[in-house]
Order: structure tokens, then sequence, then C-alpha cells
């Protein structure tokens, strides 16, 4: 019998994609090729409420408004009715999970029991100060390490 190997767990990973230049989408649709664009959602995945989460806390910043799981929620489910989408992934355990992923790509914050935008910062600013700069960074480093030490 072959020795079984332990699993080797990533401390962090991201996935990114490049698709054409965003023109002439509506607002759902860019939120759909930014969660492709950052590996939030897999490419022919159905299952894509967490486009609808990012979109419901977007249109939240405008206001700086800060919004419960369930509040988000309810905005997903009323955002799916009027995009006629099938309501999958709309269960209450399935919003939260969809925030954490949210939140561990530091594009969401979790303030008290609220949700918002990171500081209601734009998402341009979040992705070069937080992803970029810091996250991406120190895979690449740490890549980088294992080219040098290889």
């Amino acid at each position: 019998m072959p020795k079984t190997i332990s699993k080797d767990i990533p401390l962090a990973e991201i996935t990114l994609r490049r698709y054409e230049k965003p023109s002439k989408l509506s607002e759902r649709e860019l939120a759909r090729k930014l969660c492709l664009s950052i590996g939030l959602l897999q490419p022919g995945d159905s299952r894509d409420v967490i486009v609808d989460i990012l979109h419901v806390l977007v249109k939240a910043k405008k206001q700086k408004k800060e919004m419960s799981s369930g509040e988000i929620e309810k905005e997903v489910i009323n955002a799916r009715k009027r995009q006629k989408l099938a309501m999958h992934g709309i269960a209450s355990s399935n919003i939260r999970r969809q925030l954490k992923r949210l939140r561990d790509m530091f594009l969401v914050e979790k303030v008290k029991n609220n949700y918002r935008i990171a500081e209601f910062e734009n998402l341009n600013v979040i992705f070069e100060e937080k992803i970029e700069k810091f996250y991406l960074k120190s895979i690449v480093d740490r890549v980088k390490e294992y080219f040098g030490s290889l």
C-alpha cells in the first residue's frame, strides 16, 4: 500500500482571469465579470448568488449604508426576481458563507452585525491596497522563494 501523503493546504490563494474591457455592461454584469476575474465565480457556474450579494453591497455603498445579512438576503431575492433568475443559493446560510468569501478577499467587512464594502472605499482602491499590494504580493513573494530554493 502506498504511503499517504499529507494534503498540502495553501496558506493563501487567488485566481485572476483577464476578460475583455468592460463596456456597455449592466451593473450586475460588471459585478459578475469582477467575480469571475478574481475567482469568486467559476466560468459557466449557474450558482452565482455571490454576484448579487456584491452588487447589493456596491449599491448600498453609494448611500454609505451598512446591511445585516437578513437585509442583504431580502435585497438579493428581490434582485433575482427582477432579473428573472433562478432562486439558487439564497438560503441564509449560503448568503453568510458568500459574505465570508467576500470578507476573505478583503472586499467586504463586518462591523458589529452589519456588512459593507470595506470602509465604503472605492473597489479600485481596495484592489490596489489590499489585494494587489498585500495579498497578491505575499503569494508572489512565496512563489519566488520556491523558485529560488529549487
